[in-house]
C-alpha cells in the first residue's frame, strides 16, 4: 500500500479548507479506481489563525478521523514553520505539499503520483508560467527576486516555483534534517537536490478569501531567501568600503592640490557637506547588512524551536 501524505499550512483559511478537502478528496478517490493500493492522509497545521480556521480542520478530523489530522499551533509562527511542522508528522511514501486556496490544482497529483512510482524521480515540483491576475508591481518585484537570487547564490530557484510539490521519503528526511533555525523553504529544496520532474500550470485565482501575503511581507521574505544563500551582500559592503576609500584618496590629493595652486578659499562647505553624508549612508548600508547576518547568527546560537504544538490530533 502507497501512502501519500497532503501537507496543508493554513492561516485564516475557513472558507477554503471544506473546498479544499472535497475537491482533492473527489480527485484521489477516482485515481484510486486505477490504483488500488493507494491511500492518502491529510496534515492541516493551523499557523495561530484568527478566525474559525481550527474549528473546521476539528469537523474534519472528528468526520474522518483516519484520514485527516491537524496540528494547532500555540501562536502564530509563519509558513515556514507550519511547512516543516507538517513534514514531521507525516508517515507517508510520497508527501505533498499545498496550499488551502486551490492555487495549486490539485488535478496534478494523479500524474505526479505516478512520476514518482514508475520512474526514478525523486521531486515533482510546479512552476506557474505566467502571473495573471497579480498587481503589475508585484509580478515585477517577483521577476526581479528570481533574477537577483539566480545570480548571486549557488542554488538555483525556477522563476514562478511553487512549493506545491510531490517528494519521496528520503527527500523528506533531508529536509527535515538540515538544523538551520532561519529557514526559506524555496532555497531548501533546491539545496538538498536529488532528481526533479517540473510541472507547469497556469495561474489560477484564490478558490476563497484574500491572501495574507502584503507586499511588505514579500519583500522582507524576499531579503531573507537571498541572505540565506548568498554571501554576496556582504562583498557588495566591503566593495563600497574600499571604493569610497579609493575615492576619498583622490578627493583628498585633488583638496590638496587646489589649495597650493589656488589658496583655500572658505567657499565649498556644501560639497564637504554633501560627502560626509554620503560616506556616512555608505556605512550606515555596510553596519546594516553586517547587522543582518549577525542577527540570523544569534538566532541560530539560541536554537529556539521553529514553532510550539498546543494541540494534535
Amino acid at each position: 500500500m502507497t501512502l501519500v501524505s497532503i501537507i496543508v499550512p493554513c492561516y485564516n483559511e475557513q472558507e477554503s479548507i471544506p473546498i479544499f478537502y472535497q475537491r482533492v478528496d473527489e480527485i484521489l478517490k477516482k485515481f484510486k479506481s486505477q490504483r488500488e493500493d493507494l491511500s492518502w492522509e491529510y496534515w492541516f497545521v493551523n499557523d495561530g489563525s484568527s478566525d474559525g480556521t481550527l474549528k473546521q480542520m476539528t469537523y474534519l478530523q472528528v468526520g474522518h478521523p483516519d484520514r485527516v489530522h491537524y496540528v494547532n499551533f500555540s501562536r502564530n509562527f509563519g509558513k515556514e514553520a507550519a511547512l516543516l511542522a507538517g513534514l514531521k508528522q507525516a508517515q507517508g511514501d510520497y508527501v505533498a505539499v499545498m496550499d488551502a486556496d486551490l492555487q495549486d490544482p490539485p488535478e496534478l497529483l494523479p500524474t505526479m503520483i505516478e512520476t514518482l512510482a514508475t520512474s526514478d524521480y525523486d521531486v515533482v515540483e510546479t512552476q506557474r508560467t505566467d502571473r495573471s491576475g497579480e498587481p503589475w508591481l508585484r509580478s515585477k518585484l517577483s521577476q526581479a527576486f528570481y533574477h537577483v537570487i539566480n545570480g548571486i547564490s549557488q542554488v538555483k530557484i525556477r522563476p514562478g516555483a511553487r512549493d506545491y510539490r510531490l517528494m519521496t521519503r528520503q527527500v523528506v528526511q533531508a529536509v527535515i534534517d538540515l538544523p538551520e533555525v532561519n529557514r526559506f523553504s524555496k532555497g531548501i529544496f533546491g539545496w538538498v537536490g536529488f532528481k526533479t520532474q517540473v510541472l507547469t500550470f497556469d495561474h489560477r485565482d484564490r478558490v476563497a478569501g484574500n491572501t495574507h501575503w502584503s507586499l511588505r511581507q514579500l519583500l522582507a521574505y524576499s531579503l531573507e531567501g537571498i541572505m540565506d544563500y548568498s554571501e554576496v551582500p556582504l562583498s557588495i559592503a566591503s566593495w563600497l568600503g574600499g571604493l569610497s576609500f579609493v575615492a576619498a584618496i583622490f578627493g583628498m590629493i585633488w583638496i590638496v592640490g587646489r589649495a597650493l595652486l589656488f589658496g583655500n578659499p572658505t567657499a565649498g562647505w556644501p560639497s564637504l557637506v554633501t560627502i560626509i553624508l554620503m560616506l556616512g549612508g555608505l556605512q550606515l548600508l555596510c553596519l546594516g547588512i553586517l547587522g543582518k547576518y549577525v542577527s540570523k547568527i544569534y538566532l541560530e546560537t539560541k536554537r529556539r524551536p521553529q514553532y510550539l504544538i498546543k494541540e494534535k490530533r
